[in-house]
């Protein structure tokens, strides 16, 4: 198979680093630097796309779908990394975010022989996870070729699926498929073709957005607090707690009291002293107003 990078913005060569072997220490992470800080603004001008991205997948939470990250390499490790922080942050379930990489779990740490390149397996592992037209699926590639994701965007098209992608190169194969295109055109890396770098920051960038946007749209943040956050190590208990006296200026002995009565659930918690209600009304209150924090207050009220 031939493959032609000549035309890739990601495969380009950067003259600001051009010698950067031969500088010193300081001023070799001086140029790396500079470059990383073209990012957010590639990113910046992106954000109309993201937002489209974000609703998709708020809405497809609300239906009972999934969003699904699909990667090669340094992209599938990426999708990977921040579905998996996402349980942990906003107490939801382990399959409502998915990450997958061409290879398997192998693949997460050691580079896995020619994955990339087959386009069948793609569709495949979309196929294994039961994938479907209630899902968005996300492919994720700084390239934007990589056969692996593309096999899998055509299968998510072909069910019906909102399809994305985010990639570094503009008018790429994976933008001509997707149905929201994210393209963070960031310029050719310090080392040449290390797309870990730049793409690899501006695609973190992006996953990062996806998902807390959703998160905010579904009711999971009051205010900028993560309220569904689980407490499963100690500094996450204090963080419960911290998190419903910063949401409703209570003392620390209340917050602890009200977080023994909902069991360590933060939005009830927050909704019983807000509202004065007990424990079983609080409850009631959230599963009305489907886990809205300012809805159940406002309802009660």
């Amino acid at each position: 198979m031939k493959i032609d990078l000549t035309q890739l913005v990601t495969e380009s060569r950067n003259h600001a680093s051009q010698e950067i072997d031969i500088l010193s220490t300081i001023e070799m992470l001086k140029i790396i630097n500079d470059e990383d800080k073209k990012v957010a603004l590639a990113v910046e001008q992106t954000l109309p796309a993201i937002a489209q991205a974000v609703d998709a997948i708020a809405a497809a939470f609300k239906n009972g779908g999934r969003l699904i990250y699909i990667g090669a390499g340094t992209s599938g490790r990426l999708g990977i990394l921040d579905a998996s922080e996402c349980p942990p942050t906003y107490g939801s379930a382990p399959e409502q975010v998915v990450g997958l990489i061409a290879g398997g779990h192998q693949a997460i740490l050691k580079a896995i022989e020619n994955a990339e390149d087959n386009t069948e397996m793609g569709a495949e592992d979309l196929k294994e996870i039961h994938f479907s037209d209630r899902d968005v699926l996300v492919g994720i590639a700084a390239s934007g070729r990589t056969p692996y994701v593309l096999g899998a965007m055509a299968y998510a098209r072909a069910v019906n699926a909102i399809v994305a992608c985010v990639s570094c190169n503009p008018d790429s194969p994976m933008v001509a498929v997707a149905d929201i295109a994210i393209t963070p055109v960031v310029g050719a890396e310090v080392v040449t073709g290390s797309s870990r770098m730049k793409a690899g920051t501006a695609q973190k960038l992006v996953l990062n957005m996806l998902t807390t946007g959703a998160m905010i749209r579904i009711g999971k943040v009051y205010g900028n607090l993560m309220v569904d956050v689980e407490a499963t190590n100690a500094k996450l208990v204090e963080r419960q707690k911290q998190i419903v006296m910063q949401a409703t200026e209570c003392d620390r002995e209340q917050a602890e009291i009200a977080l023994i009565a909902s069991k360590g659930h933060c939005k009830t918690a927050i909704v019983m002293i807000l509202t004065g209600v007990d424990v079983v009304t609080a409850t009631a209150l959230l599963q009305q107003n489907k886990g809205y924090i300012r809805s159940a207050i406002t309802k009660n009220g």
